[in-house]
């Protein structure tokens, strides 16, 4: 059995967050290489897994997170709770990386991650991100109170604005195009790429489009929202600039919050660097959370060819 089928009845007996399930991977992998790490005890019980995607180019391998994916890295079986055994678990799974002959390393982990630590004393570096989180929506009265007045003001103005849910996959990537070239920027993901994520994830029962159109029923405003067990993420959101007054923005967070509520998740923006974004996503009421990315070079020269495609993206944007 290959570690690949190990891991998928891993995750149909454990419970995996939505970004490390096979399907999704699969999908936002399409036409790339994915493999897993596994961790197994003595009796071959699997205790930790470690999905990731691996990039070759000229020569050069290197693990990256894949499109639209927050989380990957080391995810350990709620049945591993001993420090020592902890620690053998990183232990085993730096060495194999170290072994594979990398150019680069980097992978965003799980929020509360136990390996964090470890893997700092392991030598791997780290960095923080942040995401943007509504905990407790058990009353939503409550959860809108804590919005701001800015986002307040904007729900008023979004009032004859209407909720749809049947905008197709097609349309969304459409609209998604239309909105970036609103802005002078270009999508950055393919057709292709959209339309498997949705049909597996609708598929798998974890997705959904959600629009909202004005009285002349043009859409204004959509997001592509997912989730697992424990948090519905704000995956792709878009809004038409031609519309930006419409006060659409504050409304599509509102009614995701809504459909979290309704199927007993939190609410999770889908962290971003870029400030308005998150100004935006705080003024909702949320709790920036940290989680934290691992990365190595293994070849110096790689910081360099990173720093320079970073610099094309910028003037291609």
């Amino acid at each position: 059995m290959t570690n690949k089928e190990k891991y998928r009845q891993f995750c149909e007996q454990n419970d995996v967050p939505v970004f490390m399930q096979p399907w999704w991977l699969e999908a936002v992998c399409a036409g790339k290489d994915w493999d897993v790490l596994l961790s197994e005890n003595q009796e071959k019980k699997i205790r930790a897994v470690m999905p990731f995607l691996i990039r070759e180019r000229w020569h050069v391998k290197y693990i990256v997170m894949p499109k639209q994916t927050q989380v990957g890295g080391i995810w350990v079986s709620d049945d591993v709770q001993d420090t020592v055994e902890m620690e053998a678990i990183c232990t085993e799974f730096k060495r194999k990386i170290d072994e594979m002959g990398l150019s680069y390393y980097y992978q965003q982990f799980p929020i509360y991650s136990p390996c964090i630590p470890i893997l700092q004393k392991l030598g791997m570096k780290t960095a923080k991100r942040i995401t943007y989180r509504l905990d407790d929506l058990s009353d939503l009265d409550e959860v809108i109170d804590g919005f701001s007045k800015n986002k307040k003001r904007q729900l008023v103005k979004a009032a004859a604005l209407s909720v749809d849910y049947t905008m197709e996959a097609e349309e969304f990537y459409r609209f998604h195009v239309q909105c970036m070239a609103e802005k002078g920027r270009r999508i950055s993901y393919s057709r292709e790429f959209f339309l498997v994520l949705y049909l597996k994830a609708m598929r798998q029962n974890c997705g959904q489009i959600i629009c909202l159109k004005n009285t002349e029923q043009e859409v204004i405003a959509a997001a592509f929202v997912v989730w697992d067990k424990w948090h519905l993420y704000y995956l792709i959101p878009c809004f038409s600039q031609k519309y930006k007054n419409s006060g659409a923005g504050a409304l599509l967070a509102l009614e995701s919050i809504k459909l979290a509520k309704k199927m007993g998740r939190s609410f999770d923006f889908e962290g971003s660097n870029d400030r308005n974004i998150a100004n935006h996503y705080q003024q909702f009421g949320s709790t920036p959370t940290v989680y934290y990315a691992v990365y190595k070079y293994y070849n110096p020269l790689f910081a360099i060819a990173l720093l320079i495609n970073r610099i094309r993206n910028w003037k291609v944007w």
